[in-house]
């Protein structure tokens, strides 16, 4: 398996998914991480409770049983499912460590092109709101920012979009970058996308312990 198993129980399994491989997809040629568990656990039942973007590294839950896929999806909706992504960023002039931001945009999926597209036409009846607030923690010799990033709303490709229209657009991300970042990402020998889902706590659906999860992105020594 790409992916690892942090922890797993007769109700839920936490994995720490890398970047490049998909969560789920639509083609029978390309391995994903639901395939993975399927083949592994040799189950027919994976209950996706969230997602992440294919080229996105970090941490996610999934329910073994249907029973615990329906209260950890309740749990998202209501705001019980916590999660913090770090992410490495180029940042506005002037920007230094506990800075705090908070975005808030109207964002559609393009599907020609499939990127965010965000409008500043808020009746736009393709967009929806979303809503990202964030923090500087640190800042790298070579002028990145590393950021504490929460998102309030799951749109596509949200905090990459967002954060690039803010004029922070992340290191790695050929898709939405700037040419001051894909120097920065060279400068740094970065080769990917420098977004992390890095920590996750969720209440356990069968016992309703709390449940906490962290790990360091691949990339952290760019910021080290």
């Amino acid at each position: 398996m790409k992916s690892k198993i942090l922890y797993a129980d007769q109700s839920v399994l936490v994995i720490h998914k890398p970047a490049g491989i998909a969560v789920e997809s639509a083609s029978v040629t390309q391995m994903d991480v639901v395939s993975e568990l399927k083949n592994e656990l040799k189950t027919t039942y994976i209950g996706l409770v969230h997602r992440l973007d294919q080229p996105v590294e970090g941490l996610f839950v999934v329910g073994k049983t249907k029973d615990a896929t329906a209260k950890l999806t309740k749990q998202l909706q209501e705001g019980g499912l916590s999660k913090s992504y770090l992410a490495l960023a180029c940042p506005k002039e002037g920007m230094a460590v506990e800075d705090s931001f908070t975005l808030k945009d109207y964002l559609y999926r393009d599907p020609k092109t499939k990127r965010a597209v965000i409008t500043e036409d808020a009746k736009d009846q393709r967009a929806k709101e979303a809503l990202l607030s964030g923090s500087v923690v640190k800042q790298t010799k070579d002028g990145a920012v590393l950021c504490r990033i929460s998102i309030e709303t799951g749109r596509f490709h949200q905090i990459r979009a967002q954060m690039s229209h803010a004029g922070m657009p992340l290191l790695g991300d050929e898709k939405y970058g700037s040419d001051q970042s894909r120097e920065m990402t060279k400068a740094l020998g970065i080769r990917q996308l420098c977004l992390c889902a890095h920590e996750l706590s969720f209440i356990h659906p069968k016992t309703g312990e709390k449940m906490e999860f962290s790990i360091t992105p691949k990339w952290s020594s760019a910021y080290e």
